[in-house]
């Protein structure tokens, strides 16, 4: 049997238990599915996977939630510990499962929809069929096939004109550490009307142990002068996979912010695509990753200028360990006639072992003359004199390795306006640099040399 057809069986059986549901979700099922069995799992072949091997995804053995004839319960204690301490309009969903009872939308304010994609489709399914698989189309990847013919679940967020959201909107995604591996297909749709604000955190967490597959796809469309702050937070158990695409359609004089941080997975596929279709639209795309041991985090974004006076700016930012390997490949075209758009891209590596790995791509595709655009990856390992100059103030070893590190990181961090995030990410990295580097220590060290 091949690896396709298991997920096939998988989707087949599925089909048997699920209810009726709208012609056109159907058929996009189908479609999904189809073009699924076409493509097939990506190999090292394809260009696009060149330095990802998905195997331990095309050959796993997972289940659906909704089919799964032991599961392993969540706690409340559990799940406040995966938490974010954040006050913020909250959904959750286990394994691909929403769970009212860990979620909080008691404080939406008018103007503001944050509902399940279930809850959608039930209650205005029309509503929701015009905008969902616009930008994530079947033919982008196998993944997003695949997304498309299993989605059941998810968040729609939705923006009216001029609404202005003071609350974070939390999603959650969490893991738990089952009997038998599971997997989830969820779906995120994010309209934000002209003139709107709001931020939607994406928080993919993982119970210690948790070995599944999780395959996310969302969609963000800003209409006329909407601002949008989007995070993923990517911290799946060591032993769990997860692969994710992040498509975004910008209007004229929009603006967004992506921060994508990924701290956990055993194998971690991050794509992002962005359409900057109208003048005057901004983006900010801040990314950093941490890894160790055989973790590999595979970062792929492009970003389409596809008007004049457009502006992105991309900082990204590795830190490998162990053997660890990483990619980076970030794309920027420039479309005919798009003429006075400003576009700037960087990827920064550190190497804390000999053996760790990065394959870094940075590309530009220019076919405008007024553009004025820019590009660069370095990779390299902490500076000896540096780790020299802080051991001459009385800092130990790996006390200055690990505040190198840190402050190598903190070109991204400083953008992160949410402390919940910015110390969640900081206590990770410093948790599982060498020599387990304890914070506080860091921390004392480093307000010391402020006073200096």
């Amino acid at each position: 049997m091949s690896d396709e057809q298991t997920f096939l069986d998988a989707l087949s059986a599925r089909a048997d238990r699920r209810g009726a549901e709208p012609t056109w979700v159907a058929a996009r099922r189908q479609a999904g599915a189809a073009r699924f069995e076409a493509m097939g799992f990506p190999t090292r072949r394809d260009e696009a996977f060149k330095y990802t091997d998905v195997r331990a995804i095309a050959r796993g053995d997972f289940t659906l939630s909704q089919d799964a004839q032991d599961v392993t319960p969540l706690s409340p204690a559990t799940a406040a510990a995966l938490t974010l301490p954040l006050e913020a309009l909250r959904l959750t969903f286990v394994d691909g499962i929403f769970a009212p009872e860990l979620s909080d939308l008691a404080a939406l304010p008018a103007g503001v929809s944050v509902e399940p994609l279930s809850q959608a489709l039930a209650d205005n399914h029309e509503a929701v069929g015009g905008a969902l698989g616009r930008l994530a189309g079947v033919d982008f990847s196998p993944f997003t096939a695949l997304n498309t013919a299993f989605a059941e679940e998810g968040a729609v967020i939705r923006l009216s004109p001029g609404t202005v959201v003071e609350k974070p909107i939390l999603v959650q995604f969490l893991s738990r550490a089952n009997q038998a591996p599971l997997m989830s297909h969820p779906r995120v749709l994010i309209e934000a009307g002209s003139r709107s604000q709001a931020t939607v955190i994406e928080h993919q967490v993982g119970e210690e142990g948790a070995a599944n597959f999780s395959n996310l796809v969302s969609e963000v469309m800003l209409e006329r002068g909407a601002i949008l702050t989007h995070y993923k937070l990517q911290e799946a158990a060591l032993t769990d996979l997860h692969v994710s695409s992040l498509h975004v359609d910008q209007g004229r004089d929009s603006r967004f912010t992506s921060f994508n941080l990924n701290l956990g997975g055993s194998l971690v596929r991050n794509d992002i695509v962005a359409e900057m279709n109208a003048q005057g639209a901004e983006a900010n795309y801040f990314g950093l990753f941490f890894a160790q041991g055989r973790q590999h985090v595979d970062n792929h974004t492009l970003v389409n200028h596809n008007a004049p006076h457009t502006f992105s700016n991309e900082n990204y930012k590795g830190i490998l360990g162990d053997r660890a390997h990483g990619v980076f490949n970030g794309r920027v075209v420039v479309r005919r006639d798009s003429q006075k758009i400003e576009a700037h891209q960087s990827n920064a590596n550190l190497l804390l072992s000999d053996r760790a790995e990065i394959d870094t791509k940075p590309e530009l595709e220019i076919y405008a003359d007024d553009v004025k655009c820019s590009h660069g990856a370095t990779t390299g390992q902490l500076d000896e004199e540096a780790i020299f100059a802080l051991r001459a103030r009385g800092i130990s070893d790996e006390t200055a390795r690990g505040l190198l590190t840190l402050a190598f990181a903190g070109e991204v961090m400083d953008q992160v306006a949410l402390d919940a995030i910015a110390e969640r990410v900081e206590r990770t990295v410093a948790g599982k640099l060498p020599e387990r580097f304890n914070l506080a220590g860091l921390v004392e060290a480093a307000a010391a040399l402020d006073e200096e």
